[in-house]
């Protein structure tokens, strides 16, 4: 392994574990944690300074480590889920900020698209889940989910997420080479 390799792999392991413990700081009130989304951040982070690959392997395993580890979120749908999700979280917010120009507005641009494919593959993993334990998952469902119960999330993790990535590009710690 070369040392850029092994800075990646101590980096992904250090969002992973920054993703199996922020969720406690709102886990005293289920409802806030759901709304805030607290693990999806460090994935997203992880996507931004490691690379997509990273990103990806991150968002697959946190919320199934979890859900073993502490029991919750529930394996069965919400975890499984949620690892489809976040995976695609990592992978996108990586990958387009890997491609995109570097501009001022990237980092929300990437964010932005990451965000918007990870609700539509967490769409897709609920849909095929549901038909899978025979319940249904509604259009309804979907936009209560990925977007009206969201929508604290989404503030937080748009002023949140482009402001550390800055921080940390401007201190050296991005992996991410273009």
């Amino acid at each position: 392994m070369t040392s850029l390799q092994i800075r990646k792999l101590t980096y992904a392991a250090l969002y992973l574990a920054i993703a199996m413990v922020l969720p406690f700081i709102t886990g005293q009130i289920p409802e806030i944690g759901s709304m805030l989304s607290p693990m999806h951040i460090p994935v997203l982070l992880c996507g931004f300074m490691c690379g997509w690959p990273w990103g990806m392997t991150v968002g697959l395993i946190a919320p199934l480590l979890r859900s073993v580890t502490f029991g919750m979120p529930a394996m069965f749908p919400s975890a499984v889920a949620m690892a489809f999700e976040l995976a695609a979280y990592g992978c996108v917010s990586g990958l387009m900020y890997r491609l995109l120009p570097k501009k001022k507005g990237t980092v929300y641009a990437a964010l932005i698209i990451a965000m918007i494919a990870g609700r539509i593959v967490w769409g897709i993993a609920r849909l095929i889940l549901a038909g899978l334990s025979g319940s249904s998952f509604t259009w309804a469902l979907f936009l209560a989910g990925a977007i009206t119960n969201a929508i604290p999330g989404i503030i937080l993790h748009l002023a949140l997420i482009p402001l550390l990535v800055i921080a940390m590009e401007r201190a050296g710690l991005s992996l991410n080479r273009r």
